[in-house]
């Protein structure tokens, strides 16, 4: 079997993602700064550093599982699409709700619904291909675990 890349299609997948990131990430620097100096944080908080780490592995997942499910040979992507893009959406303004604003109970709401739609945006890439299914699988377990950071956050602040 010979492995076909469209290269350029590649890097327009893994660019999206890691751009949305990228331009959050520096749009909310210094909130995420403040935040992590001054909010009250839950025990199993993770350290600052993990973050920008993790994120990034899940960006270039993300990118490649949109790449395989772009290029699946099967029809009507459009639908799996409306939820990726709808997705990156909620992903970009979380941050700006959690850390700029400090609106912590819409955070909580938002990310839930971050969650629903990458799980909708799986099970859509996995009629198109498995493995880009799979490859969400980490995404789902992080915004998973971010959510129950999210409500531990809301509570005590």
């Amino acid at each position: 079997m010979v492995l076909s890349v469209k290269l350029k299609t590649l890097l327009k997948n893994l660019a999206i993602p890691l751009i949305v990131g990228a331009v959050a990430g520096f749009l909310t620097k210094e909130d995420v700064t403040e935040f992590m100096a001054t909010a009250q944080k839950p025990s199993f908080m993770p350290p600052g550093w993990l973050f920008p780490v993790a994120w990034t592995i899940l960006y270039i997942l993300m990118g490649i599982s949109s790449y395989l499910a772009e290029t699946s040979p099967k029809n009507d992507k459009s639908r799996a699409f409306i939820f990726y893009y709808a997705q990156l959406f909620f992903n970009f303004c979380w941050s700006f709700i959690f850390f700029t604003w400090n609106m912590y109970l819409l955070a909580l709401i938002w990310i839930i619904v971050l969650l629903a739609l990458i799980i909708i945006t799986t099970i859509k890439f996995s009629k198109l291909n498995n493995v880009a299914a799979y490859l969400m699988i980490p995404y789902i377990l992080w915004v998973s675990f971010a959510t129950v950071l999210t409500y531990a956050v809301y509570t005590l602040n």
